[in-house]
């Protein structure tokens, strides 16, 4: 141990189960280690950068997957309600994480255990239920083959509680679809493949019930520090709308700012935005929901189709990624074929953004004759043609015809395909693209080349949030200027910000919390306060930064482990051109013209070589990170 201990806001505990010798282990945690990485992503890329071997398959027992939960991982602290899900991607073969809202982190963590590592693969098809800290494998034979919420339900008839923590994966992952998520009831730990690692372990899900209580250290401040954060969210506006309007409430804006990204990227608006979500609201909003109990926001969306061709039953999702998915990407009008489809994506175990994005990429296949209707089995795939959404969503699932094909994402698919194909994948180191446009703003677009996990939107951050919705996450004092005074088609001085942004935003996935908390007002500051008051250690603003920019630096060495370097560190080049058609066609300003430019600037911000993108020997020992 080091010399620091564990007294406070943590259990000091992981627990390391080997599937195939059905063996579990409760491990001390070196505090020292937990000092430096906090918990959540950033303890997780400490876990397998140390553990994994480079170059394994991560389909092989050889992957691990590990749950991660923080000292804010609480039901009582606002936006705790989370997991942290740490693997490498089979998607992408590179650094994966993929955080899900619910009460399985806090669970975990009342169980005894900050961390969870799963090893090796069982023989047969198993479930894990961890019940305050015991251990036991039950078999899941019977459960293979059942959609998402008749496993959970069918566990916790099992388990006779009504109200356990159940994570499960879906047909999807049992069929190693790449795109396949862990889920919690209809919550999604959605992005890259985290479902296929699972289900390729012969692990169908983890249960887990937890009464123990995590002791802050101080708890007088840590309920001033609670109180103060509950009033900036009582005042803030946007929490207001998240609690109306959900994300789906952004479609309008986004497809005026030229953030939605239309028929496959060929555009960066559609002019349609406007009548779905008056028909989404009016007609197939139930109310809305928090995705874990004591939720202050409640942002999620429980939705229905009532009657007719897409009648699909009172659930969970209707997010805006999920949506934008299945309507802009594939040029779809149908709004109750979308709600349907991104309803089957849950109970199959797929990720929306994904499953969106490469049946736009095969919409656009089958255009050009590359996917024909043979290869379908006579289903046309024809541009908003919404009989074809729910059905490529289940062929996709279960691998059936060209979902087979379809199921290792679109850059694999692409190479598979040939003649061309590569043209219409949508991707950034194989995470298919998600539903903002880095045409409205080039924040957005760096972080796009440049995120460790891929193409992705969220972590560490949605760019296009600061230089076109102008929010600045408190993190001016840290270094980025106004966000009213730049333009959001500029390019020069996106670099420097860039690095700024992700070193504070990736906070919230260290911490698990709700990032959607920071964009109500609770930032890195009010993170500190509470993060100081739960564990006793004095942590401001600035080393949180400081842990961030560790963690990412950590994050891009796992990749450069793995062979990736400056070369892919890349955006599709359709998503740097004018758009084709909308109400940015004649736009000039809102191309990508010096992508390279604004890299290089971004490198020398972050202290990595500006040929190879690697972390310099300086920046790595500023970091701690000098034995790497």
């Amino acid at each position: 141990m080091g010399k620091l201990r564990f007294r406070y806001g943590y259990a000091g505990k992981q627990l390391r189960i080997s599937l195939d010798r059905k063996k579990c282990t409760t491990e001390e945690i070196n505090p020292d280690v937990m000092r430096k990485y906090l918990g959540g992503a950033g303890y997780g890329a400490r876990l397998l950068y140390d553990e994994l071997p480079k170059g394994i398959d991560p389909l092989s027992k050889a992957n691990k997957l590990v749950f991660v939960t923080s000292p804010l991982t609480d039901n009582s602290i606002p936006g705790g309600g989370s997991i942290m899900l740490c693997f490498k991607s089979p998607l992408t073969n590179a650094w994966g994480e993929s955080r899900c809202g619910g009460d399985f982190g806090p669970d975990l963590k009342r169980s005894g255990f900050d961390a969870l590592i799963i090893e090796d693969k069982s023989q047969d098809p198993v479930y894990i239920f961890i019940d305050d800290g015991e251990v036991s494998f039950k078999p899941a034979g019977h459960l293979v083959g059942m959609e998402v919420m008749k496993k959970i339900r069918a566990i916790r008839d099992e388990l006779r509680d009504s109200k356990i923590s159940v994570m499960c994966i879906g047909p999807a992952g049992e069929n190693r679809v790449k795109i396949a998520t862990v889920m919690f009831d209809q919550r999604a730990a959605g992005r890259c493949g985290t479902g296929a690692v699972m289900g390729s372990k012969n692990l169908i899900a983890v249960a887990v019930r937890g009464t123990r209580k995590i002791n802050p250290a101080h708890p007088d401040k840590l309920n001033e520090a609670v109180k103060k954060a509950m009033k900036v969210l009582r005042e803030s506006e946007t929490a207001a709308n998240f609690r109306k309007h959900g994300t789906t409430g952004d479609m309008v804006a986004n497809d005026a700012a030229g953030d939605w990204p239309t028929k496959n990227w060929h555009s960066n608006s559609w002019g349609k935005a406007e009548k779905l979500y008056e028909q989404f609201y009016n007609n197939h909003l139930v109310k809305n929901h928090g995705c874990y109990r004591g939720c202050p926001i409640a942002c999620g969306r429980i939705a229905e189709v009532k009657d007719g061709k897409y009648k699909t039953p009172v659930h969970e999702g209707s997010e805006y990624e999920s949506l934008s998915a299945f309507t802009a990407f594939v040029f779809n009008d149908n709004l109750e074929a979308a709600i349907h489809a991104t309803y089957l994506c849950n109970e199959y175990g797929i990720d929306t953004i994904s499953a969106g994005g490469i049946i736009a990429f095969a919409m656009e296949c089958y255009e050009h004759g590359i996917i024909t209707g043979q290869d379908t089995g006579g289903l046309e795939l024809s541009w908003g043609n919404p009989d074809a959404l729910p059905a490529l969503v289940k062929m996709i699932s279960l691998r059936e015809r060209i979902g087979d094909i379809l199921a290792e994402g679109v850059k694999i698919a692409a190479e598979k395909l040939g003649r061309g194909a590569e043209e219409f994948a949508m991707h950034g180191k194989g995470l298919e693209a998600p539903a903002h446009d880095g045409r409205s703003g080039k924040v957005l677009a760096l972080t796009y080349g440049t995120a460790n996990r891929g193409m992705c939107h969220i972590h560490p951050l949605e760019g296009m949030v600061y230089d076109s919705g102008k929010f600045d996450w408190g993190l001016m004092k840290y270094g980025i200027p106004d966000p009213n005074t730049v333009e959001r088609w500029d390019e020069k001085g996106k670099g420097r910000i860039t690095k700024v942004l992700q070193d504070g935003l990736i906070v919230p996935d260290i911490l698990n919390t709700c990032k959607f908390f920071m964009y109500a007002g609770l930032y890195v500051d009010h993170l500190a306060e509470i993060l100081s008051a739960l564990t006793g250690w004095d942590i401001g603003g600035r080393e949180l930064l400081k842990v961030g920019e560790r963690v990412f630096n950590l994050q891009r060495m796992f990749n450069i482990r793995e062979g990736f370097s400056r070369k892919d560190d890349v955006i599709p080049e359709r998503v740097k051109m004018k758009p084709a058609f909308g109400m940015y066609a004649d736009e000039e300003r809102c191309a990508i013209k010096d992508f390279d430019g604004m890299l290089e600037e971004y490198y020398e911000a972050r202290g990595w070589n500006i040929k190879t993108g690697k972390p310099s020997s300086e920046k790595l020992r500023e970091l701690g990170l000098e034995a790497e």
